[in-house]
């Protein structure tokens, strides 16, 4: 009677330990409809579909925690509000909370943006439907949401974790190229007509593209990639389409049709593919090969360890960013929204950068998040993070997987370190939003993330 006493006060413990992590994935069209805006507004509205866009994610869930979600969208960007309505629905669908969902853009540029607060500000203006089309927004965001809770029925155990990396061959370049001052000299963006600067070197990229798989046993259930780099190929001619990233998503997804794939892209805001693109449209199939291939070669590389419930760990960090000097003057900015002579661009502009300085007089921060799989991490960072964010944070664990998904919450625009606000240059000359002293802000986090 002893022995059957103690039987049944350990049964629940003994039941607990054998509870497995589980996993479901869920995906959602993102497709604007013609005559949508296209990159904020920067670009020629919608007026032919080339490729779908797509929401795709993955849903964690461990014994004794709540859910975690990763999702990634075919936009441009999705900031301020719109970021936290994607991640409170999905939490909501999950059953979960906001601050346990990562949501990222692949920020493409034949794709719609996405910022509720900046579409409040233009909305008294007449202008907000030529920022974005915010109510199918709020469509995608829902269908999205109804994907993660259907998926949720259907929770796959999990027993393996994959973590590979491999080189991407002729893709990623910096699109900053120094002069002998130090400062700024040539700019070589995703597309370089100038052969002279194309042949010019690589610059400071990290060329590995990293992938994250989950496994039930030896069947794979997600593949999840990282490659830091802008994804476009050629765009602003109003063909919606994936671009670069979405080719190579599909190359991988006919290899093997049994996982789903989800790509993120990570810091790359200082980095594009101008020193192999000239701009011809062939090459757009060309580097989206190149990326499949490097993907290919990280899967072959691939090592599994088991994953139990205890190796899984969500870290936080919420952080307040510093604001660029010359958008602490909200009223001069207000005047120029207000100005109908200040031109549409300039009046969608001043209202983003409105929306920016007043969350952070507000001090409404950012979440910073990372997922630990035992020693491994996937970082979750903002805004179009520079690349040194990313191999700062490979310096900090050098001997263990750290992969970085960057695009989350857009708002901030770009991103430096602090060095290169002396430089010059698009990125930091005039559009990022935060101050050089970003880099201690972030760099603190990091560490304390991958502590």
């Amino acid at each position: 009677m002893k022995a059957l006493f103690w039987i049944f006060l350990l049964l629940p413990l003994v039941l607990q330990a054998e509870q497995p992590v589980k996993i479901a994935t869920f995906h959602a069209d993102a497709t604007p409809p013609l005559g949508s805006p296209l990159c904020n507004g920067g670009v020629k509205p919608a007026t032919e579909i080339i490729q779908p866009l797509q929401a795709i994610g993955i849903v964690l869930v461990a014994p004794n925690q709540k859910p975690i979600v990763l999702c990634a969208v075919d936009w441009t960007g999705i900031g301020n509000d719109s970021n936290k309505a994607w991640r409170a629905d999905l939490a909501k669908a999950a059953g979960t909370t906001p601050d346990r969902v990562a949501v990222h853009s692949l920020h493409q540029h034949d794709a719609p943006g996405c910022d509720f607060s900046t579409v409040k500000l233009l909305a008294d203006y007449g202008l907000d439907e030529l920022f974005s089309n915010s109510q199918h927004s709020r469509k995608v965001i829902t269908s999205t949401s109804e994907a993660l809770k259907k998926a949720m029925i259907h929770l796959r155990p999990v027993t393996h974790a994959g973590f590979g990396k491999a080189k991407v061959e002729k893709f990623a370049s910096n699109r900053r190229l120094l002069g002998p001052d130090g400062k700024v000299l040539h700019v070589r963006f995703s597309k370089c007509a100038n052969p002279e600067v194309r042949a010019l070197p690589e610059g400071v990229i990290d060329p590995y593209v990293r992938l994250l798989s989950f496994w039930n046993d030896n069947k794979p259930l997600a593949i999840l990639s990282y490659y830091a780099t802008h994804p476009q190929s050629y765009y602003g001619k109003g063909g919606v389409n994936p671009d670069t990233v979405g080719i190579a998503r599909q190359i991988r997804t006919k290899k093997i049709p049994e996982a789903v794939h989800i790509h993120f892209t990570g810091a790359g805001a200082n980095v594009a593919a101008g020193k192999y693109n000239d701009g011809s449209k062939e090459n757009r199939a060309i580097l989206a090969e190149r990326l499949a291939s490097g993907i290919e070669s990280a899967w072959k590389a691939t090592r599994k360890t088991f994953l139990r419930p205890e190796h899984i760990e969500w870290r936080t960090k919420p952080v307040v960013l510093p604001l660029r000097d010359m958008y602490q003057n909200v009223s001069l900015m207000e005047n120029i929204l207000k100005d109908p002579r200040a031109g549409t661009s300039n009046r969608i502009r001043a209202a983003r950068n409105v929306a920016w300085a007043r969350r952070v007089k507000a001090k409404d921060p950012i979440l910073l998040s990372c997922l630990r799989l035992g020693k491994e991490s996937i970082l979750h960072f903002p805004g179009e993070l520079f690349v040194e964010y990313q191999i700062a944070a490979q310096k900090l664990r050098p001997n263990d997987f750290v992969a970085m998904a960057a695009y989350g919450d857009y708002a901030p625009g770009y991103i430096g370190d602090a060095i290169s606000y002396t430089q010059g240059g698009y990125e930091t000359g005039g559009v990022s939003r935060v101050g050089p002293e970003v880099e201690k802000v972030l760099m603190s986090a990091l560490k304390e993330l991958l502590k």
